[in-house]
């Protein structure tokens, strides 16, 4: 994709609550001041009609250009609904997604579009680093666990490399993709604060390796965006519930792709990368350094949890207990009614 072409970028950015909203201008702020100028920015507001009208009167003052629409998520409850209205109301030949309390660094856009010069790229992912609301890294905080706050983690490779799976709060796919392998699935992913879950983009993106084999996923980690971590998401027991919510997660992908593609990637993080960063925690336990035994503590713990996650998720699904859905991104309605938009053509393309 040229810099010619580069308008052709939709951003979606889902949206939930008022508590986020300073974080929320910022996020769509980051977008406007992309090197790369994007065709439109969508903020998805996810079943919450005191912020759909308060972002609508925010932004009606771009009526007329296009550049932000505001509208509410035409499916289920849940992020997964919301990115699909996304998807079914944009413009783009391209879509990314950027969390709603991130900001994207001004080459964002441009490295995403450098990525689809390349027909067989269907998906680009970046780099999402950390801005932790206290100032810094807990000690305890290990690196590799840095995706419990949505965040890039140590074992991923560096450059622009090919994966199994983008991260979905810094990701572009062409319309292409969800042309091919549907929307997200409903069933898996955020519901607000209430289930820290995931794995949305991860059973999406096998899904899409399985419609379209030859398909190139890419990692750019110079497309750079910053995602606040509350202090709330600093502590322990947070940590402790999100990794036990992966993997429960983890066993609603195995259940759709299989064990062998659901956790291909993992089983190198846990066997390689894991020992790795234990190791390195005791080490620098011994050498009087602060946080090691914290750190190596919490791999631990987080491998259990995880686990424990994994077990309790998988009896669940042999039981009928889990269910989800992934159909063609128009089944939310985000092209028919349920859509409000501030701007440009309305709802429909």
């Amino acid at each position: 994709m040229s810099a010619q072409t580069g308008a052709g970028i939709s951003v979606v950015v889902c949206v939930y609550t008022e508590d986020r909203w300073e974080d929320i201008l910022a996020a769509v702020s980051s977008v406007g001041a992309q090197s790369l100028t994007a065709r439109e920015t969508l903020l998805v507001v996810d079943h919450n009609p005191t912020l759909l009208e308060r972002l609508t009167k925010e932004y009606e003052a771009y009526d007329g250009s296009g550049d932000v629409r505001v509208l509410a998520n035409a499916g289920p409850r849940g992020l997964s609904a919301g990115r699909n209205t996304g998807i079914a109301a944009a413009r783009g030949d391209v879509i990314a997604f950027l969390d709603d309390d991130a900001v994207a660094e001004r080459d964002w856009l441009r490295y995403f579009a450098e990525g689809f010069d390349d027909p067989r790229v269907l998906a680009v992912g970046g780099r999402t680093l950390p801005a932790w609301e206290s100032g810094g890294r807990p000690d305890w905080f290990p690196e590799e666990f840095d995706w419990v706050v949505g965040c890039t983690y140590k074992g991923l490779p560096r450059g622009r490399v090919r994966v199994r799976n983008v991260l979905g709060g810094n990701a572009s796919f062409r319309r292409a993709a969800f042309d091919a392998a549907g929307g997200f699935a409903t069933g898996i992913g955020r519901d607000g604060d209430k289930r820290p879950l995931g794995c949305e983009e991860t059973e999406f993106c096998i899904r899409l390796a399985r419609a379209v084999p030859d398909a190139v996923l890419l990692i750019d980690d110079r497309a750079v965006i910053h995602h606040r971590v509350p202090a709330a998401r600093e502590r322990f027991g947070y940590f402790r519930t999100r990794t036990y919510a992966e993997g429960l997660s983890k066993a609603l992908v195995a259940r759709s792709v299989g064990a062998s593609k659901g956790l291909e990637s993992e089983r190198r993080y846990t066997t390689r990368v894991l020992p790795s960063g234990v190791a390195r925690g005791l080490r620098d336990a011994a050498l009087g350094r602060p946080g090691g035994a914290g750190r190596a503590g919490a791999i631990v713990a987080g491998v259990l949890t995880a686990t424990a996650g994994y077990v309790v998720g998988s009896v669940r699904a042999r039981r009928g207990g889990a269910a989800f859905s992934a159909g063609p991104v128009g089944d939310t309605g985000g092209r028919a009614e349920g859509v409000r938009s501030t701007g440009g053509e309305g709802a429909a393309a």
